[in-house]
């Protein structure tokens, strides 16, 4: 389970976040639904501890608080984290970016080696881009090589950022089928995904929480059953 307690963020003097309590059970898909600006990212980036000065509160994973993990040690515990704005290595191929934050953790090669093949029969749209440099795939393809390198390590947790943001629809398709793969594939994994457009996610998630000026409510209306979002400034 990951469990946001009084979870509060300011940037640059701005409140973003406030005091935020939300849990997020385990083998569940949740997705975070709010406009631009609503702190969605922020919020990430938190449970991944990249706004450790800016951040109060705890993040606990499983009964761990994680604000006693270091960023790069995150990933040791099985946290896979696919960005916005994807963040991949221009001069790496797409293989080598897929299996660069396992060599980081030390895996053993045999170990990488059969995580690639499971993170491909997940992602079968990987398989043909491995050879390329990731400097010249399209942004959708970028997509889903982050997805997959978010896999290669992302065994408990897996958390998607605006991941359908500007994916043409015949990929918005495929990273669908992806993630129901996913689903089979690691019915124990936690997945939390976070959208601008409600409509890309379609049935995806198992709670969808709508984020606006500040509260969470479950889509559809009422209160989240997990918890809630107090006040967030806008900006991400």
């Amino acid at each position: 389970m990951l469990e946001l307690k009084e979870v509060s963020a300011r940037i640059a003097g701005v409140p973003v976040l406030r005091a935020i309590n939300a849990e997020i059970a385990r083998t569940s898909t949740a997705a975070i639904v709010g406009r631009n600006g609503a702190g969605k990212t922020t919020l990430l980036r938190i449970i991944m501890g990249f706004v450790p000065f800016a951040a109060k509160g705890s993040v606990v994973l499983d009964g761990k608080d994680l604000s006693r993990v270091s960023p790069h040690d995150r990933p040791r515990l099985g946290i896979g984290y696919g960005p916005e704005d994807r963040v991949l290595f221009p001069s790496f191929t797409v293989e080598e970016n897929l299996r660069f934050p396992c060599e980081v953790i030390r895996m053993p090669t045999k170990a990488v080696d059969r995580r690639m093949d499971e993170v491909l029969a997940i992602v079968p749209e990987l398989a043909p881009l491995l050879a390329r440099s990731a400097a010249v795939l399209s942004g959708g393809q970028a997509k889903m090589a982050v997805l997959g390198r978010s896999l290669m390590v992302g065994t408990r947790l897996v958390l998607l950022d605006e991941p359908f943001q500007g994916l043409a629809p015949v990929l918005a398709l495929q990273y669908t089928e992806a993630l129901k793969r996913l689903q089979g594939a690691r019915p124990d994994l936690t997945i939390l995904i976070t959208e601008s457009n409600r409509s890309l996610l379609k049935d995806i998630p198992s709670v969808t929480w709508t984020l606006e000026r500040g509260a969470m409510t479950v889509a559809g209306g009422g209160s989240g059953p997990r918890g809630s979002l107090p006040e967030a400034a806008p900006s991400d």
